[in-house]
Formats: structure tokens, C-alpha cells, sequence
């Protein structure tokens, strides 16, 4: 008998194990289908004189597990309401914002960027960042106050709240 007779002989058993697996009848079909298929696509992975039914229900037990296991990330949303609910703010204008901000630090000394970055965007204390600087505590204090001030300056704005309202404003009329 040939391979694809005997996968052929093999059907009905495979389609009653896919039943007791899925419990429907349209899954099993799929179920079923989908082994054959991988079994076709590797048959030259079949060792001839070996078990061809333990070989087919391996795969289709494999096949279903992993069908299981995605089904179960899945969501179950047909009228789309899930889909709706799912909302993503715009990056753009943080990204303006923040290649903005990147070209007006890369104006500032660097003494004075140094103690900016270190203070606020690092999250370090004054006197973490004097140490770090090898500076006093009241140069690193003026150095942050003088860097905010002319980051403000070449951002044109009057308060650091107003860099993203620019900005937004900015992006939009271009």
C-alpha cells in the first residue's frame, strides 16, 4: 500500500480523534484538514516502517494545542466594539516636541546642558550632580537656572509649560 493510501485509510480516525478534541464538528474538519496538509508538506519527514497513525495523531494533537493556545490571546470582538475602545494618543507632536527640545539643548553650553540633563532629566540631586561635576553646589545650582532660562529663550516660550502648546501649534500649521 502506498503512503498516500494509507494516510487516506486513516481519515475517519483522525477526523473521530479531532471531534473528541474540539467538539465540533466544522473544527474537526479544520482540524483534520490542517493535519493533512502538514503531513503532505513533510511527508519526507515520515520514517517509512514506523507508525504512520501515531506519526499523523502527534500532528494533529500538536496542531490543536497550538490552535488552543492562540485562540485563548485572542478577542472575541465581531461588532468591532473592543476594536472602538482601543485608542492610541497622536506621537507626532511629542516627537516635534522632542527633537525640538533636542536641537535647543544641543545650543546650550555644555557645562550648562551637563547640569540640566544631570538635575532634570536624570533625576539627581543638586548636590549628586556637583559631585558628579566636581563643582560647588551653588555653581551647579546656577548653572540649571541659567540653562532652563535660555532653553526657554530658544524655544520661545515664557514658562516650560508652553514649549508643548508651541510646539503643538507649530506642527499643526505646517
Amino acid at each position: 500500500m502506498e503512503w498516500r493510501d494509507e494516510v487516506v485509510a486513516l481519515i475517519p480516525a483522525l477526523r473521530a480523534f479531532a471531534w473528541s478534541l474540539s467538539r465540533n464538528g466544522s473544527d474537526a474538519d479544520d482540524l483534520v484538514q490542517d493535519t493533512l496538509i502538514k503531513a503532505w508538506s513533510n511527508r519526507e519527514k515520515f520514517q517509512p516502517g514506523t507508525n504512520l497513525r501515531a506519526w499523523l495523531f502527534t500532528i494533529l494533537r500538536n496542531t490543536y494545542y497550538t490552535t488552543m493556545t492562540r485562540r485563548r490571546r485572542e478577542v472575541s470582538d465581531e461588532n468591532g466594539e473592543y476594536a472602538e475602545s482601543l485608542t492610541a494618543p497622536p506621537s507626532q507632536d511629542w516627537s516635534i516636541t522632542l527633537r525640538s527640545l533636542q536641537a535647543a539643548l544641543q545650543q546650550l553650553p555644555d557645562e550648562h546642558r551637563e547640569a540640566l540633563i544631570l538635575v532634570g532629566a536624570a533625576g539627581l540631586s543638586y548636590e549628586e550632580a556637583a559631585e558628579i561635576c566636581g563643582c560647588a553646589l551653588g555653581t551647579i545650582k546656577s548653572r540649571v537656572n541659567r540653562a532652563r532660562a535660555r532653553l526657554l529663550r530658544i524655544m520661545d516660550a515664557d514658562d516650560p509649560a508652553e514649549v508643548l502648546i508651541v510646539e503643538t501649534r507649530t506642527a499643526a500649521s505646517a
